[in-house]
């Protein structure tokens, strides 16, 4: 993943400025939250030896945008080399593994067309290949301007055999109206929805210290773009102390640590709030739950429908409106409730939303048949691939089961 815009960019550039400066021997210093690695200060000294001590003699705003240009071009450089390696080790993996079946998430040919020659190779060898994306990709009109950047019709009409949609058109067709020729749509296949699952022997999640379950479980996913919605929701407990469940805040791994700290020092403050900052027995957590606040990232949603749980939704509308479109269908629907975050967040509207949280359907009071039989579906998919290719026919052993949630 590669940002480049926002404050990540200024830390970084502030960063790469000091070890620069640094490897000119002169005394300055990383700021306190930019990034420490040790890879910049071997970019400073890179930076020192490309364009000597001049830079350091230029206005400081100016110096700051040749740093930063110069960082962002060393950081692509690095990315194109990385991107290289895994096509390299993508490919020499299938020639050596020979798969009976070659699987690839969301980007027909890759990131950055990296698994192209890995899916050339195997069509050669009469290997069944599929595309597996979520339910929900983008807007039509970005979608369809992406995948004409990256070739992705040339690349499904060329090499798959199958495209599967884990989710329902009941849900999304995420592949509507971006113009697909229908010989490309034939291949196109809904599982339904992955059903996620308690871990064997019931998982050891985080046993809560100040609150006990039913509890509402606040998650924004990997954390690195939840911090509006968890201060809606703090928010919303510091101005309503009698709403109806205790709160179990989950910050996630992602979240900027500053971010984290502010938000366990509110919550210390609150008698019916606790907050952790990673679980990796979520569906623990889950199972406790009265309700979910939450997002909606794919694996999140999936969540939510497993355990049945009443949910409101606050999702994000950018970069991508993946999580806005898979929250309004699931509002209409009746499977969720959807908050949208309007950039004022009263404290009034959120309480008024979680006290409504108890009035709403379970999810399985409103599911389509076959809603969550992803995982089966996917095997029958499978063998039935395996057998029409002469591929080591017959049923899987062991069938696929339910993984662990991303990200």
């Amino acid at each position: 993943y590669y940002n480049d815009a926002g404050a990540q960019m200024d830390r970084f550039a502030a960063s790469l400025e000091a070890r620069y400066l640094q490897a000119l021997g002169e005394g300055a210093a990383v700021p306190e939250d930019g990034y420490h690695g040790a890879y910049l200060e071997e970019w400073g000294r890179e930076l020192a030896v490309e364009t000597g001590p001049g830079l350091a003699g230029a206005p400081p705003d100016e110096r700051r945008r040749e740093v930063l240009r110069w960082g962002m071009a060393r950081a692509m450089r690095d990315i194109e080399e990385t991107l290289a390696l895994r096509a390299s080790i993508i490919e020499h993996t299938a020639k050596i593994f020979d798969p009976d079946l070659f699987l690839v998430d969301k980007e027909p040919l890759g990131l950055r067309g990296e698994v192209a020659d890995t899916l050339d190779l195997l069509r050669g060898r009469g290997v069944p290949l599929v595309l597996g994306l979520r339910d929900v990709l983008d807007d039509p009109v970005t979608l369809r301007q992406e995948w004409s950047r990256k070739r992705a019709m040339p690349a499904l009409r060329d090499f798959y055999d199958e495209i599967w949609i884990y989710g329902m058109p009941e849900i999304c067709d995420p592949l509507a109206g971006i113009g697909m020729p229908a010989g490309i749509r034939e291949k196109v296949r809904f599982t339904g929805y992955l059903r996620r699952t308690l871990p064997a022997g019931g998982g050891g999640a985080t046993q809560t210290a100040k609150i006990a379950p039913p509890y509402l479980l606040v998650t924004p996913g990997g954390g690195g773009d939840g911090q509006e919605m968890v201060d809606w929701v703090l928010s919303a407990y510091e101005a309503d102390p009698g709403l109806p469940w205790p709160a179990l805040l989950v910050l996630g791994p992602f979240m900027a640590s500053e971010d984290q700290a502010g938000f366990l020092a509110r919550c210390e403050a609150l008698p019916n709030v606790e907050a952790i900052t990673f679980d990796a027995h979520m569906e623990s957590l889950l199972e406790q739950a009265a309700g979910v606040v939450a997002m909606g990232g794919y694996n999140t949603f999936c969540e939510i429908l497993s355990f049945d749980k009443r949910a409101l939704i606050v999702p994000r509308t950018e970069p991508r409106m993946e999580q806005y479109i898979r929250a309004s269908r699931a509002h209409d629907l009746g499977l969720a409730r959807m908050l949208v975050n309007d950039g004022v967040r009263d404290p009034a509207d959120m309480a008024a939303a979680l006290r409504r949280l108890g009035e709403q359907p379970a999810p399985s009071e409103r599911m389509p048949a076959g809603m969550l039989a992803g995982l089966d579906t996917v095997n029958e998919l499978t063998d039935r691939l395996l057998r029409r290719n002469g591929r080591r026919p017959g049923a899987l052993h062991p069938p696929l089961a339910a993984a662990g949630a991303e990200s």
